[in-house]
């Protein structure tokens, strides 16, 4: 089953919430110490998190940079801050969704399926878990070594393995897909967003550092190489030519 853990300072609306995701057959716990979330978080070890913006001691944004430290477990946010750039600073936060208030608990719960569905590879339904596959797990993309399992958000090299965001597997995807080829800027924003009008194009850049960051600790530090003027290339070649 499912653990969802609910940061919602407002006791109505967090109830509700509460008693949506069980009706869904999700286990649920409702935060109560907003001025220290961690040890609640770590001991109750969600799947995902539904997490408000506007908070008593500090806001949602402190919080996802707080969790994300420690954990790329899906983070939802839920608030009333409808505006544009509340939302891009939610993605570049870490965030993974963002749905604004008044609540419409169907879309809620979409969003909330569909994130299981991307991140675990796992379908929930009716409170119970089916496995999208059977078998000894296989990697979705395999480069030269380079490993990528996108069920678990996985990064593999060798015998180091690396966890990833939500946006940092939709990019090593379509890097491993057109590996040893420039991809635009345009194709990976593509890759992360289904509207890009409203993302800003930094968001993309702090994303790709993220991933750089994350390959160098595998051992990879120049695997994603810049060009100007057209966008990025994952060459896992280069790397084992130096290496040589």
């Amino acid at each position: 089953m499912y653990r969802i853990f609910i940061v919602e300072d407002d006791d109505k609306i967090s109830r509700i919430l509460q008693k949506n995701m069980e009706k869904y057959g999700f286990e649920s716990v409702c935060a109560e110490h907003f001025q220290e979330l961690l040890p609640e978080l770590e001991a109750f070890a969600p799947h995902l998190v539904l997490l408000d913006i506007n908070l008593p001691y500090y806001d949602g944004y402190y919080w996802c940079r707080q969790i994300r430290s420690r954990s790329s477990i899906p983070i939802i946010f839920i608030s009333a801050r409808a505006g544009e750039m509340d939302q891009v600073m939610a993605i570049e936060h870490g965030g993974d969704d963002y749905i604004t208030k008044p609540i419409h608990l169907d879309l809620l719960m979409a969003k909330v399926k569909s994130v299981f569905r991307r991140v675990y590879g796992e379908y929930a339904i009716g409170g119970q878990v089916h496995l999208a596959q059977q078998g000894a797990p296989q990697p979705d993309w395999n480069v030269n070594g380079l490993q990528l399992y996108s069920s678990r958000n996985e990064l593999v090299w060798g015998e180091r393995r690396m966890q990833l965001t939500k946006n940092e597997q939709l990019l090593s995807e379509c890097f491993l897909q057109h590996s040893g080829q420039v991809v635009t800027r345009e194709q990976l924003l593509e890759a992360l967003w289904d509207d890009v009008q409203f993302v800003d194009d930094n968001t993309l850049t702090v994303n790709v550092t993220r991933l750089r960051k994350k390959l160098e600790e595998l051992g990879l530090p120049k695997a994603i190489e810049t060009v100007r003027g057209q966008g990025y290339k994952l060459d896992v070649a280069a790397e084992m030519r130096e290496e040589l």
